[in-house]
């Protein structure tokens, strides 16, 4: 039959709306405009960019929003046989740069209520994975994402904690259930708007598919 190619990739992006002490999430912004922004820069060869969501800023209560989020793309791209990745994108309103999180952690514990009014306190995020010191890594190469991310002179760093809040609870969700369908899944914490502009934040996020499509 000889060779088929590469399986062609698509990359589903998800970001988050407002949240207590952020009235504007840049990952809310940057998801509504990636399309545009896309069409106009174009994409490699074979990658297709998929849905792009906006998040409730919950647990628990927008677990149902998650998981219609992750079968919908899953039962879509089934035909195509395409490599499917789930790219997640919050804000860590500290940071003065991007950070490519390696793991999720089975813990949840809100430093304050979510936007459904949720603050868990040390709760497993699923019970059945065992006890909250359980982590899932994503299996994406992390170091060549971050390598490729580098040589497009972005300030990005690896980190190994996503916190306990939201960002970590959808992140621990989204890599048990890429695990359970041969999907991949990975989180990027994001600076607001006012340390990091909004066109760096789309150039950015462009490279990433560019990156993500080049570890694959």
């Amino acid at each position: 039959m000889g060779s088929e190619g590469p399986k062609p990739i698509t990359i589903h992006v998800t970001g988050f709306k407002k949240f207590q002490g952020v009235a504007e999430n840049p990952t809310e912004t940057v998801v509504n405009k990636l399309k545009d922004y896309v069409e106009k820069r174009g994409l490699p060869a074979g990658v297709t960019l998929g849905s792009c969501t906006v998040l409730e800023t919950a647990g628990e209560g927008a677990l149902p929003q998650l998981y219609q989020t992750l079968e919908s793309g899953v039962s879509k791209d089934a035909a195509s046989n395409a490599n499917i990745v789930w790219l997640h994108l919050g804000v860590n309103s500290g940071a003065l740069k991007f950070a490519i999180e390696q793991q999720a952690v089975n813990e949840a514990t809100f430093r304050c209520p979510d936007e459904l009014g949720w603050q868990p306190e040390q709760v497993p995020i699923v019970p059945e994975d065992g006890g909250i010191s359980r982590t899932r890594v994503t299996s994406l190469p992390v170091e060549a994402i971050f390598k490729f991310m580098k040589k497009e002179a972005f300030d990005v760093i690896i980190s190994d904690d996503a916190g306990r809040f939201v960002c970590n609870y959808v992140y621990y969700n989204s890599l048990r259930f890429a695990e359970q369908h041969g999907n991949k899944s990975l989180f990027v914490h994001y600076p607001l708007f006012s340390r990091m502009n909004e066109e760096t934040q789309m150039r950015f996020t462009a490279s990433l598919l560019d990156a993500i499509a080049s570890a694959l």
